[in-house]
């Protein structure tokens, strides 16, 4: 296991609490333990064991350089821009779990339409891993984030389905062996 990097945080912060999902402040000057740093975003424990996650663009607060996100794909086209929407939805975490949503296997459909030369629209539907998950309006604003700033799209719909439900057996066997259930 990795040590965790125990920082002081250089400035205010807006936060989203974890699993709550809600909005705060930590200050600066605050003691952080940074619990995770995958995708763009930073999970971090408070010095009172409150888990919180800093959004990437933030990173300046933790003394971190913001993570920048690049299409593989410069093509516009449907099928190009399908690909670079799977490929940045690999870069989303449930700030509680080191795997990414797409192997979770949270992600069920990203159908890609076009709609004019060089413009597609995106509709994706997913799922949470519990139907209450506080951070599941925070996680479909990534995704939308994410796929919206890809070349060649100009819009698109995030869809939160809860049927069916997710299950341990929609992730994919890469996520398992990573959390140990194999």
């Amino acid at each position: 296991m990795a040590e965790r990097e125990i920082i002081f945080l250089t400035r205010d912060v807006n936060v989203v609490t974890i699993p709550e999902g809600s909005a705060s402040t930590l200050s600066k000057g605050d003691e952080v333990t940074i619990h995770q740093s995958l995708g763009s975003n930073y999970t971090v424990v408070t010095e009172y064991g409150h888990m919180v996650r800093i959004a990437g663009v933030d990173a300046d607060a933790l003394g971190k350089e913001p993570h920048e996100l690049h299409a593989l794909v410069l093509e516009t086209n449907a099928e190009a821009v399908e690909k670079n929407c799977w490929e940045v939805m690999k870069t989303v975490y449930d700030p509680e779990i080191p795997v990414n949503i797409v192997d979770l296997g949270l992600v069920y459909v990203c159908e890609v339409t076009s709609v004019g030369p060089s413009e597609n629209e995106v509709h994706i539907k997913m799922t949470l891993t519990a139907p209450g998950c506080g951070m599941g309006p925070v996680i479909q604003g990534d995704v939308e984030k994410n796929v919206r700033g890809l070349p060649g799209v100009v819009s698109v719909n995030v869809e939160v389905v809860l049927d069916p439900p997710w299950s341990r057996e929609m992730m994919s066997e890469v996520a398992q062996v990573q959390l140990g259930l194999f």
